[in-house]
């Protein structure tokens, strides 16, 4: 495969997954959401044809639901997420990826036909983006590392896709659809599939 997926996740810890989220429903709800949407991120990228991996934010966990038959299982590596990202590009690239994307692991919204998409839009263009409602983005493929993206960035702020943005004016970008993100009590409230979790804590 030229191709290949990764997948940046958080080890699913109590009190250190979702922590604005949990500010309204509490860590243990919270992190029953988080284990939610890694499901639900497995079942939109186990069947995808590209390489996969998982990136842990603390350790290789065995025996989870990342299949290691499907998943490669790395760490990630550096002081902050920007640098996190950008050895993560790097080593793909290293290993012979031609096209190499980036997503989270708590997009509910975000289904495979838009990582398909990020795909084959790299065919025609340097850069594809997902944008997120909340300022930032979902998605972001490239076809060779460019450091500028990830440097001098707030990242969870509302400003990381308008200044990346400035730092591919010279580029040949993709926008994909704008996708919510989950990251506060509201981006749950209003969705069906949240109301069993909030009902069990009388929200």
């Amino acid at each position: 495969m030229s191709n290949l997926l990764m997948i940046f996740t958080r080890n699913p810890e109590l009190g250190k997954v979702k922590t604005r989220l949990a500010k309204t429903i509490g860590d243990e709800a919270a992190l029953e959401i988080y284990k939610f949407l890694l499901e639900h991120t497995v079942k939109v990228t186990k069947d995808l044809k590209a390489d996969k991996a998982t990136y842990y934010s603390v350790s290789n966990i065995n025996n989870d639901i990342w299949d290691p038959v499907l998943y490669q299982k790395k760490e990630q590596k550096g002081d902050d997420l920007g640098e996190r990202m950008h050895n993560a590009f790097s080593e793909a690239f290293q290993n012979g990826y031609e096209k190499v994307i980036i997503i989270g692991s708590d997009m509910y919204d975000i289904s495979s036909e838009h990582i398909e998409e990020a795909f084959t839009q790299l065919d025609n263009n340097e850069i594809v983006v997902g944008p997120a409602e909340d300022g930032g983005y979902y998605l972001l493929g490239l076809k060779k590392p460019i450091r500028a993206i990830f440097e001098n960035k707030a990242w969870g702020t509302d400003t990381v896709f308008q200044d990346t943005m400035k730092d591919l004016t010279n580029n040949q970008v993709h926008l994909l659809e704008t996708l919510n993100d989950i990251d506060v009590y509201e981006d749950i409230a209003g969705k069906e599939v949240f109301q069993p979790f909030l009902k069990k804590i009388n929200i």
